[in-house]
């Protein structure tokens, strides 16, 4: 039985009228904003809509193509029948994706150097992926400081403060980290690569490796019992 966050609807509330996706673990959010639906974000949950201004085909349109990309993806989707389609887009692998291996290959490492050499894709001076972040968010501010309403100048410069402070210092941070452990070129304590050789040595033939057994865990002691005579 497939798991309840692997369950969407996607629906026209018969109230307001709006396109409404409902359900979906965070994998789903990410396809129904990339399927151009809006977020909201509520005590009790999270749902998405169509984006503002639409006409009622545009939001069909927009909505059926989510219901395609979220089915492709495995999931099951309850939707009206204006929305349902046996289109199957193809996906492609999310530009997050590839960032996100970098977290897996820090929680892998076993030296320094390894966990050093993940970071550099972060803090490259030229196009790690927080100078990118950088640019991201220097053109979002300019390309508020043209569009007209009046709190776009405030919002272009929130954006830069963004870049310039509060990316500034994750990066002076992580650069610091990254070059104090390019130094250091030791092996992690906590974790060793298992090579599966045996010994030339060994002399059970039940041997698989020669990694040592795994430390065991001190047991708790028991609690103290107050003292005083049994009756």
């Amino acid at each position: 039985m497939p798991r309840a966050d692997r369950f969407l609807t996607v629906r026209r509330d018969p109230h307001s009228e709006e396109v409404l996706a409902r359900g979906g673990d965070p994998q789903a959010h990410s396809i129904l904003q990339r399927a151009g639906l809006v977020p909201v974000v509520r005590v009790h949950e999270t749902y998405h809509r169509a984006p503002a201004g639409l006409t009622p085909d545009e939001e069909s349109r927009l909505a059926t193509a989510a219901v395609a990309r979220l089915r492709t993806a495995g999931y099951h989707v309850d939707c009206d029948a204006g929305f349902d389609t046996d289109a199957r887009p193809v996906s492609y692998l999310p530009l997050g994706a590839s960032v996100a291996h970098l977290a897996e290959r820090i929680r892998t490492a076993t030296t320094t150097d390894e966990a050093a050499d993940a970071l550099t894709e972060l803090t490259a001076a030229h196009d790690g992926v927080l100078a990118a972040l950088g640019d991201i968010l220097t053109a979002t501010a300019e390309f508020h400081e043209g569009l007209g309403d009046t709190a776009d100048p405030h919002i272009a410069r929130r954006l830069r403060y963004l870049a310039d402070e509060r990316l500034g210092r994750i990066r002076t941070e992580l650069c610091d980290t990254r070059n104090a452990l390019a130094d250091r070129h030791a092996p992690h304590p906590g974790r060793s690569t298992c090579t599966e050789q045996v010994p030339a040595t060994e002399r059970e033939r039940s041997a698989v490796c020669a990694c040592p057994p795994p430390p065991r865990t001190a047991l708790a002691p028991p609690p103290a019992v107050a003292a005083g005579l049994r009756r």
